[in-house]
């Protein structure tokens, strides 16, 4: 029995490897993260591009809570429960769809924590995918990191404190901040700050239709899932080799 978590991009079916369209059609069941049972999510969205509607299921998370802990474990515990029960009765493999990549920020960790627990026989394996981060530089048409630039990858879920620690740290590197839309006047001033705001783009709806990359300087409102992008400050080609 095999779980596998397969990153499926930020949600264009077009940024999904040739090895996780192969997993997706070959695994028996595949599991995909929801907030609302009966709504479709991004990843889900992604994967009935390339997998067959009938092996899709949806596991509830809370994947916007924040404060509760005991509400949010208990998500990854019945998912966890679920994905097992279906390993045990079938034996067969399973592949859970994320968004990005299954080892950056990703929820599939938690569930495969609880997973190995309740079966320590079963195979666990990840299948990388395109992230936020190589999405928004590319939408930019801005090189992510060049030579020996630090690159710098911070969530701001709970406020952009963080932001101000790694722009600090990196001065001439690269600093991408995911989930900052809720804290965009604290990002914008953070980035202000450092002196690095006229370089620097938010990328909102990466991947979808109505995707957009424009100057920080000029972001009003941006929803949860927006990455912001501080390219490192580059003075000549190949300066930093």
């Amino acid at each position: 029995m095999r779980l596998i978590g397969v990153g499926v991009g930020p949600g264009d079916p077009e940024l999904v490897t040739l090895q996780a369209v192969r997993l997706l059609r070959e695994a028996d069941r595949v599991f995909v993260p929801v907030m609302d049972p009966a709504e479709q999510g991004r990843a889900e969205a992604t994967v009935r591009a390339h997998a067959g509607h009938e092996r899709v299921e949806r596991l509830v998370f809370a994947l916007n809570e924040r404060d509760d802990a005991r509400r949010r474990e208990s998500h990854w515990d019945a998912a966890g429960e679920r994905v097992a029960d279906w390993l045990r009765e079938t034996g067969g493999t399973a592949a859970f769809a994320t968004i990005g990549d299954p080892n950056v920020y990703s929820t599939f960790g938690y569930l495969a924590a609880t997973v190995r627990a309740l079966l320590p026989e079963v195979e666990v394996r990840t299948a990388p995918g395109i992230t936020a981060m190589q999405a928004i530089a590319a939408a930019a048409g801005v090189p992510l990191a060049e030579g020996v630039e630090p690159l710098v990858l911070v969530p701001l879920a709970r406020g952009a404190t963080a932001l101000s620690a790694a722009l600090a740290y990196a001065q001439d590197g690269t600093v991408v901040a995911y989930k900052g839309g809720r804290h965009l006047p604290d990002v914008v001033t953070a980035v202000k700050e450092a002196g690095r705001l006229d370089d620097a783009v938010l990328g909102t709806r990466l991947g979808l239709p109505g995707e957009s990359v424009t100057p920080l300087a000029e972001a009003v409102e941006a929803p949860y899932l927006s990455a912001v992008l501080v390219p490192g400050r580059r003075d000549a080609r190949g300066g930093k080799l």
